[in-house]
């Protein structure tokens, strides 16, 4: 929806609106990315959100100073650490926790200090998922555009084992197991298909089929489609 309206300067569409519309549709949160270079979500998109909301605010971030700056201020009940490059159309892969665990265990340790629930969005690697643990974040997502984006069903069967294996290890080391990027009606069965899942970030494909049914009824769909978990892997 930001960037929607980032494309043409306008007032439009209203990001508090579309929030507002996703909760009465059964959104159990929100979630915005601010990014550096500010392309989409702005600073005051993030304080009207944290004040209007009735569900959690989970704020995308880049350990970057100004952006940690405004996550301490406007506390979200959630911030999610992501790698990010200015060039890229969206977030490309996960965090390298493993060589930066020392400069991610600061800022985890600082934000959780402002009560905040840290999570970091990692590749479904062993080594990620105990840096991550190593850090001191309560939680990982497990970025899923490898499976999601899988051309056939010969190549999604063993990168959606490697999330399942992935899942199982995080729940393991005591994180809280969230999953995103890509998912859409389509491919959610075999998301649902994780073991120990918490919660899914989804937003482009509903807001993709939005389009064609309206926002609201994109949100009863996806998440008709995710109560349909059991646990994983049945």
């Amino acid at each position: 929806m930001a960037t929607l309206r980032q494309a043409r300067g306008t007032p439009y569409p209203d990001v508090l609106e579309a929030a507002a519309a996703c909760e009465r549709a059964g959104a159990d949160g929100i979630t915005v990315h601010l990014r550096e270079d500010r392309r989409h979500i702005q600073d005051a998109d993030v304080y009207a959100l944290r004040k209007a909301l009735r569900v959690r605010l989970n704020l995308e971030m880049a350990v970057a100073r100004d952006i940690v700056a405004v996550a301490l201020s406007v506390r979200p009940d959630e911030v999610c650490l992501v790698p990010e490059r200015r060039r890229e159309l969206t977030t490309e892969g996960g965090l390298n926790t493993a060589s930066n665990r020392a400069a991610l265990a600061r800022t985890v340790a600082r934000l959780r200090e402002a009560g905040i629930v840290v999570s970091l969005f990692i590749e479904p690697e062993a080594e990620s998922i105990r840096a991550a643990a190593d850090t001191g974040a309560e939680c990982v997502e497990l970025h899923t555009g490898a499976f999601c984006d899988a051309a056939s069903p010969a190549s999604a069967a063993p990168r959606l084992r490697r999330l399942v294996k992935a899942a199982r290890l995080a729940h393991g080391r005591g994180l809280t197991v969230n999953a995103g990027h890509g998912i859409n009606l389509a491919n959610l069965p075999g998301i649902l298909r994780l073991p120990h899942l918490d919660t899914l970030n989804i937003g482009h494909s509903i807001v993709a089929r939005a389009v064609f049914t309206g926002l609201e009824q994109a949100v009863r769909e996806m998440r008709a489609g995710m109560d349909a978990y059991a646990g994983g892997e049945a």
